[in-house]
Formats: structure tokens, C-alpha cells, sequence
């Protein structure tokens, strides 16, 4: 288990970055994914968010032993009408972070949709967390966390956890545990050279040194363009 000396929250300006990793958030509407990303990079929490439309860009440097890391984090939309706008957005992904609401049965009934979308849309390596969220509404509980629990062994996703992004349980959690994961992935890398050379990625999409005009940051910024221009 890593310990509190194993990493480090670094401040949002740090420019001496190691290694950058692309991470989506995706679940269906309503289950609190904006929410949560907020409050896990920015300690930030309110009671009402406005439905995200295509995608939310956010980031968080952390630092993992001796490795300075920057997850740049997707949080997309859920609702139907944008699937097909924000799948597109998948592409060079090291992980996805998929997000139930434990109150709600359908947005849980729904991973198995969102699961084939990735597995479209990514490479066979995505590393994937299962959040079930709202934790804190546990009398209205209709998903058992054992049952969460038994998805996440039989799929082999890399961890499952229940968060609050109101209460604040484990929603910074998350993306330390992400970085972590990150972290291990491409020390295996490192030790079996499955890095391409040619382009500086590995296999699986993580992105090593001098990120700042990779294909992932050139990939962002025209997405922020296409928001601005969908939502004028």
C-alpha cells in the first residue's frame, strides 16, 4: 500500500513535468461525474452543476515517488444525444474512471453499454476504475456493493471503490490511485521496452517526458475549439 510519503498534490502551475497520462471520466447523466472530478482536483463542491455538454477539461499534477505526473482528465457527458460527439475523445486514453450512482439501478445496469464504447473506441490495455458514487445517500442504496464488487473481479478492472463527492469520501482518492496504477504501467513498460521509440508513447498510451507538444496536447486543444464552437 503507498504511503503518505509515496506522493505529493504539486501545485496546478508546475512545468517540470515526467510523464503525462489522458484519463476519461464516463457513466451515465446524473450519476455525478462532474461533481466528483471537481471535488477530487479541486477540493471544490456544489450542490447543483448545470449537465455537462461533450466534455469538461480539467488537470491535477501529482507527484509518485520520484515521478512528477500530470492527469489531464476527460469528464464527458452521459446523456444519449452527445455519445457519439464525445467518443471521439477516447482516443490515446490510459485509463477510464466508469461511474455508477449507488442509488440509481440503471446508470449501473448501463456500465456493460459503456464498456463496449471504450472497447471500441480505446486500445485493449485501458486501465479502468469502477466508482460507484453518492455513497452518502445510502438509505436510498438500490446497488449492493457486493455486487459492484463481483463486476469489477469478473471484468478484471483495476479497482472499485464508492466515493461521495458530497461528503468528499475518497473522490481525491481516486486520481491518487489512478496516478498510482499510471505509475505501475509504466514502470512494466519500462522493464519490457514496450515503449515505440519512434513516437515516445508505449503500447498502452501513456505518454512519457516532454509531453507538452505530443499528439495527446495538439488532440486537446482542438477539442477545445470544437466546444467553443458547438456551444456558441
Amino acid at each position: 500500500m503507498m504511503s503518505d510519503e509515496d506522493y505529493e498534490i504539486l501545485p496546478d502551475d508546475i512545468n517540470d513535468i515526467d510523464c503525462s497520462f489522458k484519463i476519461i471520466v464516463i457513466g451515465d447523466s446524473s450519476v455525478g461525474k462532474s461533481c466528483l472530478t471537481i471535488r477530487g482536483t479541486k477540493g471544490k463542491f456544489k450542490d447543483f452543476y448545470t449537465p455537462t455538454i461533450g466534455f469538461e477539461f480539467l488537470a491535477l499534477n501529482i507527484r509518485i515517488k520520484e515521478k512528477k505526473i500530470r492527469l489531464k482528465i476527460w469528464d464527458t457527458c452521459g446523456q444519449e444525444i452527445y455519445r457519439s460527439l464525445i467518443s471521439s475523445f477516447y482516443r490515446n486514453a490510459s485509463l477510464a474512471i466508469i461511474v455508477y450512482a449507488i442509488n440509481n439501478k440503471e446508470s449501473f445496469e448501463n456500465l456493460e453499454s459503456w464498456l463496449d464504447e471504450i472497447k471500441n473506441q480505446t486500445h485493449p490495455n485501458l486501465k479502468i476504475i469502477l466508482i460507484g458514487n453518492k455513497s452518502d445517500l445510502e438509505n436510498e442504496r438500490v446497488i449492493d456493493k457486493n455486487k459492484a464488487e463481483n463486476m469489477a473481479n469478473e471484468y478484471n478492472f483495476d479497482l472499485f471503490m464508492e466515493t461521495s463527492a458530497k461528503t468528499g469520501e475518497n473522490a481525491r482518492l481516486i486520481f491518487i490511485k489512478a496516478a498510482q496504477i499510471l505509475y505501475d504501467e509504466l514502470l512494466h513498460l519500462k522493464e519490457n521496452k514496450e515503449f515505440n521509440t519512434t513516437d515516445n508513447t508505449s503500447t498502452c498510451g501513456v505518454s512519457i517526458s516532454n509531453i507538452y507538444e505530443s499528439e495527446s496536447d495538439k488532440e486537446e486543444t482542438e477539442g477545445k475549439r470544437r466546444r467553443k464552437s458547438c456551444c456558441k
